[in-house]
């Protein structure tokens, strides 16, 4: 079990309670793409407790997607399905993994103003017929 950050740093120890909700897994064998978050009283993720190191123990992992389930590579697999099969992954929410909410439609405005009056960090929005690819690019960025 391996936790990696984009930018290729192992913080496996870094982060216990994503790593026991890992383990707890009855499929030994997955690749999850999401985000380290630290969530205030108020559910929030909150981005400066999660960089203080104060709160690593609390730290718990927002999952967006799989890349590989069992040994096979998924990024090819349209995000739709994918989603599908990261639910069924995670289906028993352990405590330190959960799964990211998948709104279906065309939404993004809607969603977009909401972050900014709720002074979220950020969202991610991807097309639910694509294949994974990752970095960001002009139609993605943060």
């Amino acid at each position: 079990m391996r936790l990696f950050t984009r930018n290729g740093h192992d913080w496996t120890k870094r982060f216990p309670w994503i790593v026991d909700a890992a383990l707890k897994n009855r499929e030994r064998q997955f690749v999850i793409d999401g985000e380290a978050v630290v969530l205030g009283v108020d559910g929030v993720s909150d981005f400066n407790a999660l960089h203080s190191r104060r709160h690593d123990d609390e730290v718990q992992l927002y999952a967006f997607d799989v890349l590989a389930l069992g040994g096979e590579d998924l990024r090819q697999l349209p995000l739709s399905l994918r989603k599908t099969n990261l639910a069924r992954l995670l289906r028993g929410r352990p405590n330190g993994m959960f799964v990211a909410p998948f709104e279906p439609g065309e939404i993004g405005t809607e969603l977009f103003g909401a972050a900014c009056r709720l002074g979220l960090e950020g969202l991610v929005s991807k097309r639910r017929d694509r294949r994974y690819s990752s970095g960001r690019t002009r139609l993605r960025a943060r």
